[in-house]
């Protein structure tokens, strides 16, 4: 196993695939309605939908650093953790959890496409090498997706 399928394993796990810690973060999304993702556990606090597209963000922001593209390119205005819902429809949902399913297919095909010899690499202005920046992803999905199971539990 080469390291960038170490690296695909490692999001997938997090994100979409079976493993061997539990809910991954498509798991944790998995027969939320609407409403459930639209409520929020309490005022000030992050909803499951909020949570969804923060994830889809910091996967375009990964993307993003991995492939150069520019900055401002994510399909909705703004960063980091984004008002919803703007309209509490199940087309509303399921488009947000298509940007996320979409973010991650591009992703991840970022990743299988990307230098080996660069993985180590620290690209200029940045902090981190890239093989951090991709481990770091799928521990934001798993982190995520633990939240989503907490706020589930709590609702009554």
């Amino acid at each position: 196993m080469t390291t960038i399928d170490l690296l695909l394993a490692a999001i997938d796990q997090a994100y979409n695939r079976q493993s061997w810690h539990g809910t991954n973060l498509r798991g944790s999304i998995r027969s939320v309605t609407p409403e459930l993702a639209a409520w929020r556990p309490a005022p000030g606090r992050h909803n499951i939908w909020e949570l969804v597209v923060h994830a889809a963000y910091w996967k375009y922001a990964v993307l993003r650093r991995l492939t150069g593209q520019k900055r401002g390119s994510f399909a909705l205005e703004g960063s980091n953790f984004f008002a919803r819902p703007v309209d509490a429809t199940g087309g509303a949902w399921r488009a947000d959890v298509k940007l996320l399913d979409d973010t991650h297919r591009e992703l991840r095909a970022a990743v299988a496409a990307f230098p080996a010899n660069r993985l180590n690499a620290i690209e200029p202005g940045k902090k981190t090498t890239n093989v951090w920046l991709i481990t770091g992803i799928a521990a934001h999905d798993l982190y995520h997706a633990g939240q989503i199971q907490l706020i589930k539990r709590l609702r009554p």
